[in-house]
């Protein structure tokens, strides 16, 4: 019963803090922290860089139809929130580090290539792994304090809302390459061990920088993408890697509920995500969309699988559920945003704003 009167406290504040904001601007402020699924550009900023969506055919169907540093062909599932929310989609940080006005609406640090793990992703040369983006959250904090005192930042702090989803690239650029050092150092058992007691650590800084309502956004069955898919013979999700990915899942959970009774007023969600995603691959046809085994750019998953300025793109982009090797396409994010939508506001149904169903 615990977990659900959590959830609901959780949906409350939520809708209560959407429901007080004042037309004329919203006064739900979001951080956001990550990778690749939830980035809108901070790596661009990252003159070496090799995690980087910056080139077209990114963003054709975003507004504008340029590329942002979104690693998708329009929005993220975290810009479809923010219009849920009501609210604009956070900048990313380092677009308006300096700017303590932008700061203090909220803001973004998710990175391309990030992982919970500081060694995760470094083949990337440049990205903000996790620690990276607390402590750019830290100095966040100071610019604020600096402007607006002491008393005024905890407030804006702890009355905040924090996006969480990291860990996908702990395993697809780390862990299952067999030419980094963690997979042949540990057993799986052991990794997760590690992930989690080092995610400990960071919710607990975020904690003590002031954050109390937090999301964590679980993994989704990271077996299924095309970049894991196609080291199967025939094609198929890898079970062994979606077995792995539920035990981290698992234990996540654990964590935040641990969390939640270790930490005053901490009111931490773990957003279990899996199987909504694992239905959209599965059984792609009842969300309409025809293909999900596949991307809809022709990417070259042995050169990282990227869709890249030269490659071919499918006839119809809302057809396909992957963009590239790795990330969703729009379409499919707004289908995600949804499902993550109803799951976070489960708890207290008649209080969240209405997520629009297809």
């Amino acid at each position: 019963m615990g977990i659900l009167i959590r959830q609901l406290v959780f949906a409350t504040t939520v809708v209560m803090a959407v429901a007080a904001a004042p037309s004329s601007a919203a006064s739900l402020v979001t951080f956001i922290f990550g990778d690749s699924l939830t980035e809108v550009g901070n790596n661009n900023f990252l003159q070496y860089s090799l995690a980087r969506s910056d080139y077209p055919w990114y963003g054709i169907d975003y507004d504008g139809g340029q590329a942002t540093g979104r690693f998708t062909n329009g929005r993220t599932i975290g810009d479809v929130i923010s219009a849920k929310l009501g609210i604009p989609s956070p900048p990313p940080y380092l677009s308006v580090s300096k700017n303590v006005d932008a700061l203090q609406g909220g803001v973004n640090y998710a990175s391309g290539g990030a992982g919970i793990l500081n060694e995760t992703g470094l083949y990337f040369i440049q990205r903000l792994t996790f620690n990276d983006q607390i402590d750019l959250f830290k100095t966040t904090k100071e610019t604020i304090k600096t402007k607006i005192g002491e008393g005024a930042a905890n407030k804006l702090f702890n009355e905040a809302m924090y996006f969480i989803g990291i860990g996908s690239n702990d395993y697809v650029n780390n862990f299952l390459q067999p030419f980094l050092a963690d997979g042949q150092q540990y057993t799986h058992d052991e990794f997760v061990e590690l992930l989690v007691s080092t995610l400990d650590q960071q919710f607990s800084r975020l904690y003590q920088l002031g954050a109390r309502k937090m999301v964590f956004h679980g993994l989704g069955p990271l077996g299924c993408i095309p970049s894991q898919r196609v080291k199967s013979k025939t094609g198929e999700c890898l079970k062994r890697v979606n077995e792995w990915v539920l035990e981290f899942n698992s234990k996540a959970k654990n964590l935040v509920n641990s969390l939640n009774k270790r930490l005053p007023n901490a009111k931490f969600m773990f957003a279990d995500t899996y199987q909504d995603v694992l239905d959209l691959i599965v059984a792609p046809a009842t969300y309409g969309f025809k293909v999900s085994n596949t991307s809809c750019c022709n990417v070259d998953t042995t050169v990282g699988g990227l869709c890249l300025p030269n490659a071919k793109m499918c006839g119809n982009r809302k057809d396909y559920v992957f963009w590239d090797a790795f990330h969703p396409t729009d379409a499919a994010n707004v289908v995600l945003a949804d499902k993550f939508f109803s799951t976070l506001f489960s708890a207290s149904p008649q209080a969240a704003p209405g997520p629009s169903h297809h």
